[in-house]
C-alpha cells in the first residue's frame, strides 16, 4: 500500500519528468494521474505512473511514466469475450529508454536489473526502445518492462483497456492502488 503523501510525491516526480521531456499535460490530467504500486508498497522498484488521455470501446491512449529502473510487472491482457481477443497495444518510447520483455529467444545478458521478486519474470526476449522506437503486442501476450537509468516515458496506444482483467504472473499484485 501507498500513502496519500507517497502518491503526491510520485505525481510530482512524474510531472517533472514530463516537463523535462517537453510533454504537456493539462491540470486535469495531472490531477487524475494514476500511481500504481501493484499493491506491493515498493514503488521505487515496481510500479508505473499513468495518464489516461482516452479509453473507450474502440481505442485507448495513455502516457506511462516510469522512474529510473522502475518495472511494470509481467502480465498479459486476456480475451474479454468470444468477439474480443483482449487488448492489443503499441508502446512508443517518447523519452528515456525502456527494456521490454516478451516471449521469444531469451537474451543472454539482459539490460533489466531485477532486485525483487525475480521468480515472477519468465519472458526474456528483449526489445530495447529508445525515443521514437515502438513495438506492438498482440492480445494475450505475456510482457513486462523496465525503464533505463534515467527513467522513461512511453505512449501506449491500444484497443479498449480493461486493466481490472489483466493477469499478472505474480498473483500478489493488485492492479488498483490501495491508499493507506
Amino acid at each position: 500500500m501507498i500513502t496519500k503523501n507517497g502518491i503526491e510525491k510520485a505525481k510530482k516526480r512524474a510531472g517533472q519528468m514530463l516537463k523535462k521531456a517537453k510533454i504537456a499535460i493539462t491540470k486535469e490530467e495531472y490531477k487524475n494521474m494514476e500511481v500504481v504500486d501493484a499493491g506491493l508498497g515498493d514503488l521505487k522498484n515496481i510500479g508505473v505512473e499513468i495518464i489516461i488521455y482516452e479509453n473507450n470501446e474502440r481505442y485507448c491512449a495513455k502516457e506511462l511514466i516510469l522512474f529510473p529502473r522502475q518495472i511494470c510487472p509481467e502480465h498479459r491482457h486476456p480475451p474479454l469475450s468470444e468477439s474480443n481477443p483482449g487488448k492489443q497495444e503499441t508502446f512508443r518510447c517518447r523519452w528515456g529508454k525502456v527494456y521490454l520483455y516478451v516471449p521469444g529467444e531469451p537474451v543472454k545478458k539482459p539490460k533489466a536489473r531485477l532486485k525483487v521478486r525475480k521468480q515472477y519474470f519468465t519472458v526474456w526476449h528483449e526489445i530495447i526502445l529508445k525515443p521514437g522506437g515502438q513495438y506492438t503486442l498482440s492480445p494475450d501476450t505475456l510482457h513486462w518492462f523496465q525503464a533505463g537509468d534515467k527513467g522513461a516515458i512511453v505512449s501506449e496506444f491500444s484497443s479498449y483497456s480493461n486493466d481490472e482483467t489483466d493477469l499478472f504472473t505474480d498473483t500478489d499484485i493488485k492492479r488498483r492502488t490501495e491508499i493507506q
